[in-house]
């Protein structure tokens, strides 16, 4: 008789793809439930059972400390923004890297209003756990995206009224202003960046 072939279980995932794969799963419930999200809801929507969720985090506030820490980070903004290509004309551009920063508002402004609506003041995101991993540095955070967006206008050096890295700074105000609109309602990104770029005035 042939020896039926030996089944070979697929790898598992190590301590960081775990903690990974929770933190993704975690965030959209986050951004429903709060801090009332519970460790179960989380283990269900993962397909893991809870216990997993304590052999890479000490506790929920550990994973809630992750999933802060996760939407501050801005690698995901700023990988949309390297794909944009620079052979498109410049408006595209922009509006492509608005919609990209957007996004990330969006998610950031979600998860952290629900934690701060349901009783999370005052924790940073290296609240302590280690599990958690290292806050991102705002700083350095906000100089990588700013050399991102400098990096759209460099085809139009030789055509811009300041360097890239200044008109680079004025146009991320713009971009991160939107998320905080003055009056009834934000201005059409279109609109907006067609004023950025020629100005507010019609020409006579």
């Amino acid at each position: 008789m042939d020896t039926p072939p030996t089944r070979r279980r697929a790898p598992g995932m190590s301590p960081e793809q775990r903690r990974e794969m929770i933190v993704r799963t975690a965030l959209p419930l986050v951004a429903e439930h709060g801090t009332a999200v519970t460790t179960g809801q989380i283990a269900r929507a993962a397909g893991i059972g809870e216990a997993t969720i304590f052999r890479v985090f000490a506790d929920k506030d550990a994973l809630l400390d992750a999933c802060t820490a996760e939407v501050l980070r801005n690698d995901h903004v700023l990988a949309e923004i390297a794909e944009i290509s620079l052979d498109r004309p410049l408006a595209e551009r922009l509006t492509e890297a608005v919609a990209a920063i957007d996004a990330y508002l969006a998610r950031m402004g979600m998860v952290l209003g629900a934690l701060f609506a349901t009783g999370r003041k005052g924790r940073g995101a290296q609240g302590g756990a280690e599990q958690a991993g290292p806050g991102p540095d705002r700083g350095a955070s906000m100089e990588s995206t700013l050399e991102a967006l400098a990096e759209l206008f460099e085809p139009e050096r030789d055509r811009l009224r300041l360097p890239p890295e200044q008109i680079a700074a004025m146009f991320m105000g713009l971009a991160f202003s939107r998320s905080r609109p003055v009056g009834e309602a934000a201005i059409p990104i279109e609109d907006a960046i067609d004023i950025f770029l020629n100005g507010a005035v019609t020409p006579i």
